[in-house]
C-alpha cells in the first residue's frame, strides 16, 4: 500500500525540478533587467557604444548570460529602447489637467520637457545607432506614433482638420524639437520649456477657443 509520504517522495524523485521553472523565469527576468538597466547607465555615461563585455560587468552577469537572454547586440538595443518607450509614454499618455484644450496643451508641453530631457542621453546615443538597428529603427517609430497621438487626444476638431497646423505642432513639440534646442542651440531646460511654448502659442494663435 502507498502511504501519503510515498506518494511525495515518488513524485519529488520523478520531478526533482517541479517548481524550478518559475523560479528560473524570474532569476531569468532579473538578469535581463539588471542588463537593460546596465546598458541604459552605461550609455547616460557617454559611452555611446557599449560592448557585451562592459555591459556585463556593470550588470554583475556572465557574458553568456547576457548572450542567453539577448541573442545579439541589436536585441539588448531593442530593450533598451522598449524601456525609454515605456518611461516617455507613461509621462505623455497619462490625463492631462486643463479645462480647455489650450491649457491641455501647456500641460502636454510641460510634461513632455521633462520626459525628453530625462531621456535626452539616451536617444541621442539610439539615434546615433538606428541606421543599422532594426530594433530602434521600430522603436523610434513607435516614440513618434506616441507623441502624435497624445497630441490629436487633446486637439480639438477644428485643428486636427487644419492639416498644416497639426504637422506644424507635431513637429514643434516634437523630441527632435527638444533635442536641437538643448543641443545644438544651447538653450537649458527651462529656456526650451519656455520656446516650445511659445511656439505651440503662436501656432495655436487663430485656432479658436
Amino acid at each position: 500500500m502507498t502511504t501519503q509520504t510515498d506518494a511525495t517522495t515518488t513524485t519529488a524523485e520523478t520531478d526533482p525540478g517541479a517548481g524550478a521553472p518559475d523560479g528560473r523565469r524570474q532569476r531569468s527576468e532579473a538578469s535581463r533587467t539588471r542588463i537593460v538597466q546596465a546598458m541604459i547607465a552605461l550609455v547616460s555615461e557617454g559611452h555611446t557604444l557599449p560592448s557585451a563585455e562592459a555591459v556585463a560587468t556593470r550588470a554583475g552577469v556572465g557574458l553568456r548570460t547576457v548572450f542567453r537572454l539577448f541573442k545579439d547586440m541589436d536585441s539588448l538595443y531593442r530593450g533598451m529602447q522598449s524601456e525609454l518607450t515605456d518611461r516617455i509614454g507613461t509621462l505623455i499618455e497619462a490625463p492631462l489637467a486643463g479645462a480647455t484644450w489650450r491649457e491641455r496643451l501647456d500641460c502636454l508641453i510641460e510634461r513632455r520637457s521633462r520626459a525628453f530631457e530625462a531621456i535626452l542621453p539616451l536617444q541621442i546615443a539610439a539615434d546615433a545607432q538606428r541606421h543599422r538597428s532594426p530594433a530602434l529603427q521600430e522603436g523610434r517609430a513607435r516614440l513618434v506614433r506616441i507623441q502624435r497621438e497624445a497630441l490629436l487626444g487633446l486637439l480639438p476638431p477644428a485643428v486636427r482638420a487644419d492639416a498644416t497646423l497639426l504637422e506644424a505642432l507635431d513637429l514643434a513639440l516634437s523630441f527632435e524639437a527638444w533635442r536641437r534646442l538643448r543641443t545644438d542651440q544651447g538653450q537649458g531646460p527651462v529656456a526650451a520649456l519656455g520656446v516650445m511654448r511659445r511656439m505651440a502659442a503662436l501656432l495655436a494663435a487663430g485656432a479658436g477657443p
